[in-house]
């Protein structure tokens, strides 16, 4: 991020809005197994399709998915592969963190227990 002018910083900002909500991120998780249209993501999801359609603008508009249609139907991949990568190390990340917090606790029940018994 180091000399991105304030126009550019805004569009990241932007981007990890998109990636901000949790519905977004269930859809990207089952774009990842392979391209579904809209009614099958809804069903996935359990929500509407016309909420799934927005969310899909979103991520759309932000490039994170393309769509192709075909027929009467719609359907949407990843556009950019990346976003696994990205969101693994985020995951990655807070897996280690919930695990230090596990053993601070942890560490802190033992002491606990044993100023009691003394």
């Amino acid at each position: 991020m180091e000399g991105l002018n304030k126009e550019a910083l805004d569009q990241v900002a932007s981007y990890f809005l998109a990636l901000s909500e949790p519905t977004r991120l269930h859809i990207l998780s089952f774009l990842r197994a392979g391209e579904k249209n809209v009614g099958e993501l809804a069903q996935l999801c359990g929500y509407t399709s016309a909420n799934i359609s927005r969310h899909l603008a979103i991520l759309s508009k932000h490039g994170l998915v393309s769509r192709q249609s075909r027929g009467t139907s719609v359907y949407y991949r990843i556009a950019d592969e990346s976003v696994y990568a990205l969101c693994d190390l985020v995951c990655g990340s807070l897996v280690r963190q919930f695990e230090e917090q596990a053993q601070t606790h942890k560490a802190f029940a033992t002491t606990a227990k044993l100023s009691r018994s003394s």
